[in-house]
């Protein structure tokens, strides 16, 4: 069961349409994903179009007040004409996207399939595609850790959320099952690995930092590889 979800606020940021693209995309995911989200975006997105009517009459009341009745006239022919057509608009199907990293087969989810992602660059038991989004100082990235494999200890300079996809991993926190969506920043640092290996969708806003061993080396270059 899905345990991990984005907040409320960010809920209602998706619904509004004010997240930046990369952001929008992993709620977006996640909602294809939960059942719990997708009643609360169902619920928040019947409010908001109940308020944006609500306001569109009140303006549309005040400006015909002011009118004679004569100039209320609408085009009767025009309304009957777009209410009686009954066609149905074409629904455009998304065949299922698969992709294949280090032997594992992995299906995309729908969000994902009309959007390009580079090569995958290995690092050890860590595979990196870059997903093609410009958006500004976010970068978004498919991440496969291998069976066995794991990100050293590491905290934020920015924000990380991590989507998982596909697979299972766990880190200080618990254990974290497909759909889960986790928010990271300064205030958190983990450990996280994976014993059957795991497709992760990645968002960032700056560079990890490595807080032990010899991954401490990879901290002066940070801002060149998040």
């Amino acid at each position: 069961m899905i345990k991990h979800h984005p907040s409320d606020t960010l809920l209602a940021q998706y619904c509004s349409a004010q997240l930046p693209a990369s952001l929008s995309l992993a709620v977006s995911i996640h909602v294809d994903m939960c059942p719990v989200c997708q009643e609360k975006v169902a619920k928040q997105e019947a409010a908001n179009a109940k308020a944006l009517f609500s306001d569109t009459n009140h303006e549309i009341s005040n400006a015909t007040t002011s009118q004679e009745p004569d100039n209320l006239d609408f085009d009767t022919d025009l309304l009957d004409l777009i209410t009686s057509d009954t066609s149905i608009d074409e629904v455009y199907e998304v065949d299922p996207v698969t992709i294949k990293v280090n032997e594992h087969n992995y299906k995309l989810p729908r969000a994902l399939t009309r959007i390009s992602h580079g090569r995958f660059t290995h690092v050890g038991k860590l595979a990196r595609s870059r997903v093609a989004i410009e958006d500004g100082p976010l970068r978004s990235s498919l991440l496969h850790i291998g069976p066995g494999g794991e990100i050293p200890e590491h905290t934020h300079t920015g924000f990380e959320v991590t989507l998982l996809l596909d697979g299972e991993f766990s880190d200080e926190e618990g254990t974290y099952v497909p759909g889960d969506f986790i928010w990271q920043d300064g205030a958190n640092q983990h450990t996280p690995l994976t014993k059957d290996g795991c497709l992760c969708f990645t968002v960032v806003s700056s560079a990890l930092h490595f807080n032990k061993g010899l991954s401490k080396l990879l901290n002066p270059i940070g801002n060149l590889i998040y």
